[in-house]
């Protein structure tokens, strides 16, 4: 099963780096997939650490991630973005002995209301937008270090009259040490198409090939996740003529190669880091240069790729929030709410 797993990973890998290593923002739909409505990943910069635990939000994402402890577990997200947006999650995770975790779940977010014009500006009526993403998940232990897992992603879209259905599908790996301190893991996200497009151009949706490592010190209570992300493409900034000479627009200096090279290298890496002070109560931060470099106004760099978080329980509900600053003019704030319904259950 192991060598069937391999191999399937390494042709859907294959299949998809030749159509997309060309691929720059803009260029893909359903990118509200990209962004993760947990509080717990925001505040560890936007990618889920790999962690074994008993949250279900991670096992959403990271089918791989799955485990028993998330049986019976419902888990509520909400995320404050940007212009009015609102953008959120729910999901609900039960284990079946010898089958494996199962999850499902609901990822949407509304666009809200627009003022809708001809060409000469005459207004006309308002529109709204909305994109919803059906998940069904599934993660299994093979050994005591390895598990895999699964999802399979409907998506439908809906903008200003324009509606479009897809298809996605996750596929997972993870390795917990027997230490229990390190773990890694393998994450292929949003593998599919469109399958009825808004105008009859089917357009690609955002693959994101991720690798996650996690470290938890020995005799300090503190975890250090490292995640690779993008790894279908090098590149990471908008594609440009290959003897364009390269200009830094703020002081007007030619970028050498090599900090060319330096640059994509680091974009693609996010850090972070869980402060884990109590059973019940864990601080989070994290720092994602590719979101700097991409937002941050030089003149005034602030906290752009910043993030930071906290999660705590109160009787039988985990709560968590995190902000992430993403430009001077704002930044965006997510809430979650968790609960394992077997907690309720009266002790024999």
């Amino acid at each position: 099963m192991k060598k069937i797993f391999s191999a399937f990973l390494l042709f859907t890998f294959l299949s998809h780096t030749g159509g997309v290593l060309a691929q720059t923002g803009g260029n893909t739909v359903y990118n509200f997939l990209n962004l993760i409505p947990n509080a717990r990943i925001t505040a560890l910069g936007g990618y889920t650490p790999a962690v074994k635990d008993y949250d279900l939000n991670l096992g959403l994402i990271n089918p791989a991630l799955l485990n028993s402890e998330m049986s019976n577990q419902m888990t509520l997200n909400y995320l404050n973005f940007v212009s009015g947006i609102n953008y959120g999650m729910i999901g609900y995770g039960k284990s079946f002995e010898n089958y494996g975790t199962f999850s499902a779940g609901l990822q949407y977010i509304s666009y809200g209301k627009f003022i809708e014009s001809d060409e000469t500006s005459l207004q006309t009526g308002t529109f709204t937008g909305g994109e919803y993403a059906f998940n069904i998940g599934w993660g299994k232990k093979i050994d005591s270090v390895f598990s895999i897992g699964a999802n399979l992603k409907p998506v439908y879209s809906s903008i200003a009259g324009y509606s479009s259905l897809g298809i996605g599908v996750d596929i997972a790996g993870a390795f917990f040490h027997p230490n229990k301190r390190f773990a890694a893991s393998f994450l292929a996200r949003n593998i599919g198409t469109q399958i009825i497009s808004y105008t009859g151009h089917r357009e690609a949706i955002p693959l994101n090939v991720e690798i996650g490592l996690t470290q938890r010190l020995e005799h300090v209570p503190l975890r250090f996740n490292l995640v690779a992300t993008n790894l279908q493409q090098f590149k990471l900034t908008y594609t440009d003529s290959v003897n364009e000479v390269k200009v830094d627009p703020m002081t007007n200096q030619i970028i050498p190669p090599g900090r060319k090279i330096g640059e994509n290298i680091f974009r693609h890496f996010v850090i972070g880091a869980e402060f884990l002070i109590t059973k019940n109560l864990n601080l989070r931060l994290s720092y994602n240069y590719n979101r700097r470099k991409d937002l941050v106004i030089e003149s005034r760099t602030g906290m752009s790729g910043f993030a930071f978080g906290v999660g705590f329980k109160v009787s039988k509900f985990v709560l968590g929030y995190s902000h992430s600053f993403y430009h001077l003019a704002g930044g965006s704030n997510i809430f979650s709410l968790s609960v394992n319904f077997n907690e309720f259950r009266k002790k024999a």
